[in-house]
């Protein structure tokens, strides 16, 4: 289901819980918001649409990556980038690193570890701050 894309800052800026198998209703619901909005938006953290759950969803081209309790194990490469987010107004500068390897969970709870580069990386980086209640 296409959920409403959260602005309130103060619940934006605390941390969220792991998820779990149970959450796969979020899981869906965080898909399918990015699905709606996928002109103006390459990511989405579940925080966006109103849940304080570590689950990501970003969009590589055509396909739809899910990630449940992302930990970005290692970074390298930083640079300046400039970023908007469907949640705040504008576009803000930040840090991010061309590089990073990730450990997450699939919808089914198995454990990946994956390294992204370039766009990518800088998306993942994105939304697992959200996770972590930073805003860009």
């Amino acid at each position: 289901m296409v959920k409403p894309i959260m602005k309130d800052i103060f619940f934006l800026q605390q941390k969220s819980e792991p998820a779990t198998a149970a959450d796969v209703q979020v899981m869906r619901d965080l898909t399918d918001t990015l699905q709606a909005h996928r002109d103006e938006c390459v990511g989405m953290a579940a925080n966006m649409i109103g849940v304080k759950k570590r689950i990501i969803a970003i969009s590589i081209g055509p396909i739809q990556l899910l990630m449940v309790n992302p930990k970005i194990l290692q970074r390298s490469n930083p640079y300046e980038a400039e970023e908007g987010c469907l949640s705040l107004s504008g576009v803000r500068k930040t840090t991010r690193y061309d590089h990073i390897e990730v450990q997450y969970q699939d919808q089914h709870m198995k454990i990946h570890q994956q390294a992204f580069s370039g766009w990518t990386a800088q998306i993942i980086q994105h939304e697992v701050d959200h996770c972590d209640g930073i805003l860009i």
